[in-house]
């Protein structure tokens, strides 16, 4: 839905403290030799660190971007320009060329095969209760530049989470983050269709803040990890205040996965795990608690604002209320005008008369008008060409 996150390599190491934080199996020496006086192979063996948490192999980020690819190319091939549309860009390709760059500049089809492919348009949500278009809309994209910068960012920045926390619970993280970002986006850009993973990619930055949070004690470098992880995501909220893109998808997405972090993301302290792990004869001095306190006022606190915030918004949206009549401000979290650019979204409007197979239409707002041939007379074919001769 817009601006996309750029690649975000962001290494955490584990910060091993002394005490309990790394695990070291006690194993005794053979023939009773002191490990110390071990063999080097064998003493490598005896003092290997214990890996405290599981590492998951990562196939749904991948499967994700397939799936994200896939969903553009059966768009492409419905959208089908060279029959629906006068000119296209990139005629070789047949029916999977695009629309011409004035209608769409990221090549891609037109809006009204997105819009029929499930993209988000918030009248249909509020008036035909078609509430899955809160889903669907993430798995579409608008060209291909859109979905390249979408899918690079989502690798890089998904693979590394899905490693460290498994399928399920990024999967969930994903999509709940995405749903969250257009039920914002519905609440405050009513005008036009939204698609886009942009506000999911969000989720993953906000979940990946709050991981680092609600796991602070366990981290060695949280501190740089911190401010660059926080540069980041400053840096790509500022971006999207430019016109044309969807910021409240990208806040929306990004506060439902700071929230969901801590529920999902939650990781127990190294003296729990050290405990669980000792050998059969190890007694522990104390028995050590499982998570810290604070992790579960977060996790309590955050699960709360979830549930309380998607029940209101959801609420408010299929009642058809309008964000902006409530916060007269908001509207500049998405775009800030300048001397450059205006953040008015401008409708099209044409005057139409048809004699046979011939079209005539006149745009209202610059007066241009064109005399087109169409096989049959098709509202889509129409306000694509409306759309063109305004633009």
């Amino acid at each position: 839905m817009g601006s996309d996150p750029p690649s975000s390599n962001i290494e955490i190491k584990i910060h091993p403290r002394r005490q309990d934080n790394v695990v070291h199996p006690a194993v005794p020496s053979p023939m009773g030799v002191p490990a110390a006086s071990a063999p080097p192979r064998q003493q490598q063996h005896l003092f290997s660190e214990f890996r405290p948490f599981k590492r998951w192999f990562p196939w749904m980020v991948p499967t994700f971007v397939v799936a994200n690819i896939a969903m553009f190319l059966i768009t492409m091939f419905i959208n089908n320009c060279p029959k629906n549309s006068v000119s296209c860009v990139a005629d070789f390709l047949g029916r999977f060329s695009f629309q011409p760059l004035k209608e769409n500049p990221l090549l891609g089809p037109s809006s009204s095969t997105l819009e029929k492919m499930g993209a988000l348009e918030v009248s249909k949500v509020v008036h035909r209760h078609q509430v899955w278009r809160l889903i669907s809309c993430i798995w579409l994209h608008a060209g291909v530049f859109h979905v390249l910068a979408n899918m690079l960012s989502l690798v890089f920045i998904g693979i590394r989470l899905e490693q460290e926390f498994g399928f399920v619970r990024i999967g969930l993280l994903y999509v709940v983050s995405g749903f969250g970002g257009s039920m914002l986006s519905s609440l405050f850009i009513q005008s036009s269709i939204s698609v886009g993973a942009s506000g999911a990619l969000f989720g993953l930055l906000g979940g990946m803040l709050s991981e680092l949070i609600t796991n602070w004690t366990i981290y060695a470098n949280k501190f740089a990890a911190l401010l660059t992880l926080i540069l980041i995501i400053i840096v790509n909220l500022a971006v999207g205040i430019l016109p044309h893109v969807d910021n409240f998808a990208h806040i929306g997405g990004f506060v439902s996965g700071f929230l969901l972090g801590f529920v999902f993301l939650i990781r127990p302290q190294f003296g729990w795990v050290s405990q669980r792990n000792a050998s059969p004869g190890h007694i522990a001095a104390s028995v050590k608690p499982k998570h810290k306190m604070y992790q579960y006022v977060l996790w309590v606190m955050s699960l709360i604002l979830l549930t309380v915030g998607f029940t209101v918004g959801m609420v408010m949206l299929l009642r058809g209320v309008n964000g902006n009549d409530h916060c007269s401000w908001c509207h500049y979290l998405s775009c800030v005008p300048t001397s450059k650019w205006s953040c008015k979204s401008q409708q099209v409007y044409c005057e139409s008369t048809t004699i046979g197979n011939q079209l005539n239409l006149t745009c209202l707002s610059n007066g241009r008008s064109n005399i087109y041939l169409l096989p049959d007379d098709s509202t889509s074919q129409v306000q694509q060409l409306c759309s063109q001769l305004c633009n």
